[in-house]
């Protein structure tokens, strides 16, 4: 007679599949990754470059066109000066100081009678960020523009902006202040930066 007998088997466990990235596989993503970077990081210093630029430049043209409507709302001569302060103009230094919008007047009021001694300030623009140049191209040097009752521009002026440090952008803004009061800016292209 023949016993059979009955051999169990362990049940067989299905195997384990293994998930990630292989060393080759993972060098190859960061190899992809270094040339996607070498690429826009250049363009991404040139966009924010751009802005900025154009940031300075806007608030040029923002301040003259503020300067030109207030000497005609307040029938008196607004001026736009160098101002490192923001309280007074100054005589020495460019626009990448800063700036401010005021008139003159006799006594601290309202009333601006383009004589006295005081200033009312109307706005002020803070110095530009280091290594950037806001440079008045006409000669000799302007600091100070000057608007008529009138809106009409005592000066016409053109601004350069540009960044001088670290390195020369090639990439600037022009601001230029016509004789009849308006202001306009555009991009130039240049390699000095003065």
């Amino acid at each position: 007679m023949r016993f059979s007998q009955s051999v169990s088997r362990p049940d067989v466990m299905p195997t384990a599949v293994s998930r990630g990235f292989t060393l080759i596989e993972l060098m190859v993503t960061i190899a992809v990754l270094a040339i996607l970077l070498g690429v826009a990081v250049p363009s991404f210093n040139g966009l924010a470059l751009s802005t900025k630029l154009g940031s300075y430049a806007n608030s040029f043209v923002a301040s003259a066109t503020m300067a030109r409507s207030e000497a005609i709302k307040r029938n008196a001569v607004v001026t736009m000066c160098v101002s490192a302060d923001g309280a007074s103009c100054a005589t020495t230094g460019g626009w990448e100081q800063g700036w401010m919008v005021a008139c003159k007047t006799t006594s601290p009021s309202t009333i601006c009678d383009g004589v006295g001694p005081n200033w009312i300030v109307f706005q002020r623009q803070q110095p530009a960020a280091s290594g950037f140049k806001l440079t008045e191209t006409s000669s000799p040097t302007q600091r100070s523009l000057s608007f008529m009752p009138t809106g009409v521009g005592a000066t016409q002026a053109t601004l350069k902006i540009c960044r001088a440090t670290p390195t020369i952008a090639n990439q600037q803004r022009e601001v230029t202040l016509s004789a009849t009061g308006r202001a306009s800016a555009k991009k130039i292209t240049s390699t000095t930066c003065s």
